[in-house]
């Protein structure tokens, strides 16, 4: 009889245990959500990318990634993007709004961007500014990768005075509109032409 009142009592002293360990989770769940909640609430996710686009700000409203801090840093560039981005092997660290070469119809009759795609590298050549009569155009920042001097990173273009072209500027991020070159913001512009080393390699896809 002791015995089955011994039983009784292990039973019952189970089963207030394992009662009481599962309102002591289903508390401390319900805690660990809320203060999940709240923490969203006062720190929450920002969209990084600058809206409307401002082709004098940078693109992004964060910082400029650290080059020194990355392993394998390259540029990607995609035309009908209208973006180049900033890589760490497979990772994109930053994008930039940007307006590569307009697309003019080939002889087969496909439309092809005046900015040549392939696998470049960052060249010597860069500097402030500069100005093509033959195009009536110029632009600041500029970095070159292709043909020494040609085919560039640069800012929305400017004109003879070295004012910036409004309306040209507009299409920054939005259709390519360049006659080869790769136009950018004039912050990102020139962050590419004083950070980004001779050697870096480009890659340009449509």
């Amino acid at each position: 009889m002791r015995k089955f009142f011994k039983l009784i009592l292990l039973v019952l002293l189970f089963i207030g245990g394992a009662t009481y360990y599962y309102h002591h989770q289903v508390k401390l769940n319900q805690a660990t959500t809320l203060a999940s909640r709240a923490q969203s609430k006062v720190n929450p996710k920002k969209t990084v990318m600058r809206t409307p686009i401002n082709w004098r700000l940078p693109s992004e409203t964060v910082a400029y990634p650290d080059l020194k801090q990355l392993n394998d840093f390259w540029i990607k560039v995609v035309i009908s993007k209208n973006r180049v981005y900033l890589m760490d092997g497979k990772k994109v660290v930053y994008t930039m709004y940007a307006s590569a070469g307009e697309y003019e119809r080939q002889a087969d009759g496909k439309k092809k961007s005046t900015t040549p795609t392939g696998t470049y590298y960052i060249q010597a050549e860069r500097g402030d500014s500069f100005y093509n009569s033959n195009l009536s155009e110029g632009a600041n920042y500029w970095t070159s990768w292709l043909n020494h001097g040609e085919y560039l990173f640069h800012t929305v273009p400017t004109d003879a005075n070295g004012n910036y072209k409004v309306t040209e500027a507009k299409k920054l991020g939005k259709k390519p509109a360049s006659h080869g070159c790769i136009r950018l913001s004039v912050a990102d512009a020139k962050w590419i032409n004083q950070n980004v080393p001779q050697g870096t390699k480009v890659v340009i896809t449509d």
